[in-house]
């Protein structure tokens, strides 16, 4: 008796395995937006809702591409940057800011047509940006362990958040109140709390190491974050800290994104392929993996235009291009 169920419980997943292979892709490949004479790394983007623009991080061509969506073209390239890494825009004031690595400064763009408007010098490495709406501030991780906080009323940093390395991606949770922030110098998830401007806890880790991209699921109050050593994919409850699950993921991870209406996250990965994950009950369940290109790790998923956007750097094979990609239900 106990070999029949056995068998049986093999066939069931044999067969649940074939169907899934048989139903469409989460993920269709919709369009191939070309950047134009692109040479080099591409990293963060981020958008104008108002405008359907996508502003891109052209991080090896020392400058940040601005993409009418609508179009689907380039509509006109910022240049003169050193390595852009992180970009935010603030709608608010139609203001661009974008982190410069090689010379560590936040370089600031107005809108509409993105004139140079200013510059706000952090000393080193300047990386990701955040809008903290809460506050009304934008924050920048920077240097040897810091995280900016710029007023951008008076485009000054107000406020300096000390850890223990470079931060790499780091977001709010669903208060406002904390911060969580990759350290991979440390092999950290630093806690911060936003009030006192000080870091007071770590997340345990479970030996894994170079923790890059992160996101919060705030209707799950979980945090996402994707290792590269071993390629894992953590969840963590966002009220306790504590550990929910650990999955397989792909490797080289750059960007990880909850899409909340079909309550998946999409993860983005150098090694030429997007890994889509499911809520299930035991926590994730990853369903599909969509096939990019080898060195297309960074992306971006908006909930407003219902789609992910991949960067793609130029090579031998293809045109330095934003591929975009539309979810299927």
């Amino acid at each position: 008796m106990k070999r029949v169920t056995m068998w049986a419980a093999l066939v069931g997943m044999l067969l649940t395995a074939a169907g899934r292979a048989q139903d469409p892709p989460p993920l269709v490949l919709e369009a191939k937006v070309p950047l134009g004479a692109v040479a080099g790394r591409i990293d963060h983007f981020a958008f104008d809702a108002d405008r359907q623009l996508l502003f891109v991080a052209e991080l090896g061509n020392n400058s940040v591409g601005i993409v009418d969506l609508k179009e689907r073209k380039v509509l006109r390239r910022l240049t003169g940057l050193s390595e852009p890494q992180g970009v935010a825009y603030r709608p608010a004031t139609s203001t661009l800011y974008v982190a410069n690595a090689g010379d560590g400064s936040v370089r600031l763009f107005q809108g509409p047509d993105f004139t140079a408007a200013g510059r706000i010098d952090l000393g080193d490495d300047a990386d990701n940006i955040r809008i903290d709406s809460w506050r009304n501030r934008i924050v920048v991780g920077y240097g040897k362990g810091a995280l900016a906080v710029i007023d951008p009323a008076s485009r000054r940093k107000v406020a300096d958040i000390p850890l223990k390395g470079h931060p790499e991606s780091f977001q709010f949770d669903e208060t406002g109140s904390r911060i969580f922030a990759n350290v991979p110098d440390a092999r950290q998830i630093a806690v911060v709390d936003v009030g006192s401007g000080a870091q007071i806890s770590t997340l345990d880790t479970a030996g894994a190491s170079s923790n890059f991209p992160m996101a919060v699921d705030a209707e799950e109050h979980r945090l996402l974050v994707a290792f590269r050593s071993p390629a894992k994919l953590m969840v963590f409850a966002t009220r306790t800290g504590k550990l929910e699950g650990s999955f397989d993921a792909c490797r080289d991870a750059d960007d990880v994104f909850v899409d909340p209406r079909r309550r998946r996250l999409y993860v983005s990965c150098g090694e030429g392929v997007i890994d889509v994950f499911a809520r299930s009950t035991i926590g994730y369940e990853r369903i599909a993996r969509i096939p990019t290109i080898a060195g297309a790790r960074t992306s971006l998923f908006v909930p407003a235009s219902d789609r992910l956007y991949v960067g793609v750097r130029a090579t031998a094979a293809e045109p330095a291009a934003i591929w975009v990609f539309r979810p299927r239900s």
